[in-house]
């Protein structure tokens, strides 16, 4: 009997993956756990693996297709054995993106088992029934059941058709009325002829050239850049940033890494880098100030007991943060290896997801590109996240006398959520990094 090979689901979010490359050829003969493909979800690529020995048949999606998760993209057979001509054609129809194009499938009744379960939770709700929800793939995604809600909202706003009032968004009405056009002289291109936003703004006159109109390199968005897009939007609209900034000396800093490498190949992994301080230091204070480690869940602080590190680390098509787990309990050259070694392998592309999760607070280091000041997004769930400039020599007063004298500065920035932490609690966070910072014997106290 065939074997399917199915798109697997590796995060609790994910509803979907890019095919980046077939590693393996329709016909091709393959062994158990051999790479079959690569797939890139919406945090990190990985490698898809031959569930049976056998002979890779019935590929069903090309290179570049976004395929949902547990759909069968192709099949393993034996030697010998075919595959089943009606059966395969009725699934590949099911599951090709290009298939359906002109019409909806619309699932039948009790069709729960055939959404993502993020799907599923987001239809619970909005009191949606997922029989109802039209779809153009084989299983129903959060787009469909998102478009489906926005669908009955603009139905919910139709007027009555025996009334005089004209169909039209609240944004049409005030863009209207701003430039002083006459909604019944408009043609809506909306939902049963409802006058949107952008109806009233192509009758204004003087406009501006469009964007398309204009000459340029049209980069397609990536599924990776697309997440991060989405991410980052929805942390900062749902997530109320406070930031507070504190200066500090690295003086010692300075000393104490000088110490750690001296006897260390300057090229090695385990070199001990100033972002693999700030990840202890960063623990150290995270300990003394708890609310920082913490998520907010369904109206619920989640205080973590692990204390596990993020570093934001620049990729060519965006941003991955790989975690650097129990990080209080780590010395520092322990910890500069596990950094180096998971920024190395996550600029090739072979970071785990293990490896991006479960990360408790975020820490973001621009100080190698010259910046001196600057504020972060929040990476959520976590509810904190630290910018770290570039260290820049300043003149100081340094005692009670008013001596004055020139000492490496640190400039840190902590973005918090304000609905778990007031500013209180965020400036004892940072007063807890800098004085250790300045005082990085209190470490061992």
């Amino acid at each position: 009997m065939p074997v399917p090979v199915i798109m697997p689901k590796v995060d609790m979010d994910q509803e979907k993956a890019t095919i980046i490359s077939w590693e393996k050829a329709e016909g091709d003969e393959v062994k158990y756990d051999e790479t079959l493909l690569t797939v890139e979800t919406e945090k990190v690529s990985i490698d898809v693996n031959s569930p049976a020995d056998g002979i890779l048949a019935g590929i069903l999606f090309e290179n570049g297709a976004v395929v949902p998760v547990a759909t069968v993209i192709a099949y393993i057979l034996k030697p010998g054995e075919k595959l089943d001509a009606p059966g395969h054609s009725a699934h590949k129809n099911a599951s090709s993106p290009s298939s359906n194009t002109d019409k909806p499938e619309v699932l039948p009744e009790k069709s729960e088992c055939q959404a993502t379960p993020v799907a599923q939770r987001i239809a619970k709700e909005l009191n949606i029934n997922l029989s109802d929800v039209p779809t153009k793939n084989r299983i129903i995604n959060r787009e469909d059941v998102e478009a489906y809600a926005a669908s009955l909202s603009e139905e919910a706003n139709i007027p009555d058709q025996k009334s005089d009032k004209i169909a039209a968004t609240p944004a049409a009405r005030r863009v209207a009325k701003e430039k002083g056009i006459s909604l019944s002289s408009l043609q809506g291109s909306g939902p049963h002829g409802r006058i949107q936003e952008k109806d009233v703004k192509l009758t204004i006159p003087d406009q501006k050239p469009t964007i398309a109109t204009r000459d340029a390199v049209i980069v397609p968005m990536s599924s990776k850049r697309a997440y991060i897009a989405q991410k980052m939007q929805s942390s900062f609209q749902i997530a109320p940033h406070i930031a507070e900034t504190i200066d500090a000396d690295v003086s010692q800093l300075e000393a104490m890494r000088s110490r750690l490498n001296a006897n260390i190949d300057p090229s090695g992994k385990d070199k001990v880098t100033f972002t693999a301080i700030m990840v202890k230091l960063v623990a150290w204070a995270l300990k003394q100030n708890p609310y920082l480690n913490s998520s907010l869940i369904e109206d619920q602080i989640h205080l973590w007991k692990e204390i596990n590190i993020g570093v934001a680390t620049a990729l060519e098509d965006g941003l991955i943060v790989p975690v650097i787990s129990d990080a209080d309990k780590l010395s520092f050259k322990e910890i500069a290896y596990q950094l180096n070694d998971l920024t190395q392998r996550a600029k090739l592309g072979k970071i785990g997801l293990s490896e991006v999760q479960r990360g408790t607070f975020t820490i973001s280091n621009l100080g190698m590109y010259g910046i001196t000041q600057f504020r972060a997004i929040i990476n959520p769930p976590e509810v904190g996240i630290l910018a770290v400039s570039s260290v820049v020599r300043k003149p100081i007063v340094i005692d009670h006398r008013d001596t004055i004298a020139v000492r490496p500065i640190l400039n840190l920035t902590l973005s918090a959520d304000h609905r778990v932490i007031d500013g209180v609690v965020a400036a004892k966070f940072l007063a807890n990094l800098a004085s250790v910072i300045e005082h990085p014997e209190i470490l061992y106290e």
